[in-house]
């Protein structure tokens, strides 16, 4: 299998939203985010998937030096060499890349944010600077996207926060700020043992209000000039507060299973971007 079709299945099979936002792009630039995405998904698996942190960690480490191999010539996994043609095309910088490892290495040390400041920071180097280097492969003209991209980004995270507190809690991880919790007098355990209450759904749609916040955020920030070719971000944010809309419509049912939504809808929410114009 050549680098190419590697990234290619890796992207196909995650079944994620990102991949229908892909579809409509020129073929350089979605073999770019093809690859870049690839290289998300095997940092963000080592993390999700090895039980063993000690050995995780050992995983990070070697993608780090990959990372900086590859950026000298010497790439050997064949996301980076699938990657690495696009880089100097599309701004794409080793900084960016170790960026995303760094953020996966925090699900390694940290299972726990004491407030919203430092679940930010995860955020942004998780999303925000994936949405950065994203924002560059589809197009962008303005340096002002940068700033679009990183709070879309950040909007996209917290919108999968929502929906994974369930699952996340069952691998020992509640991204949902210590601080907050205790605002809302929900208890750790609670949530550990899939217990909902009115308290837990305050709380809940006290994240949705900030989700919807970025959002509107991002909208606003994103020069007309790079509108049109940032429509690929523009379809995620589609696809992705629609799925909020859905949770919110659900009460926040979200400790017991995932809701999602379904292929159709997500390729509607793109073809109605793509042909439209219109979120």
């Amino acid at each position: 299998m050549n680098p190419d079709q590697y990234v290619q299945d890796k992207a196909a099979s995650s079944g994620s939203s990102f991949y229908y936002a892909f579809l409509f792009l020129p073929k350089d630039r979605r073999a770019a985010i093809t690859a870049f995405y690839a290289f998300c998904r095997e940092v963000d698996d080592v993390v999700d998937e090895v039980t063993d942190p000690g050995v995780a960690a050992t995983k990070l480490a070697w993608w780090k030096s990959e990372v900086h191999k590859a950026f000298a010539g010497q790439s050997t996994h064949p996301v980076m060499q699938a990657l690495m043609p696009h880089a100097k095309t599309f701004g794409i910088e080793e900084r960016h890349l170790q960026a995303v490892i760094e953020g996966c290495q925090m699900d390694l040390e940290q299972t726990r944010y004491l407030d919203y400041a430092g679940l930010q920071r995860y955020c942004h180097l998780v999303a925000g600077v994936v949405g950065e280097v994203a924002a560059r492969i589809f197009g962008q003209t303005d340096d002002r996207t940068t700033e679009y991209a990183h709070t879309l980004g950040q909007a996209l995270q917290m919108t999968n926060i929502i929906r994974d507190v369930g699952e996340d809690a069952m691998r020992g991880r509640i991204y949902l700020p210590i601080s907050e919790l205790q605002q809302f007098d929900v208890k750790a355990h609670e949530i550990n043992k899939r217990e909902y209450s009115n308290r837990f759904t305050a709380l809940m749609r006290f994240q949705a209000e900030r989700a919807h916040g970025l959002y509107d955020k991002a909208l606003a920030l994103l020069p007309d000039a790079d509108r049109q070719a940032q429509k690929p971000g523009l379809m995620m944010a589609s696809i992705y507060r629609t799925l909020l809309r859905e949770i919110e419509s659900e009460n926040f049912q979200v400790l017991h299973q995932r809701i999602s939504l379904t292929p159709l809808r997500k390729l509607w929410r793109v073809w109605k971007m793509q042909a439209l114009g219109r979120m």
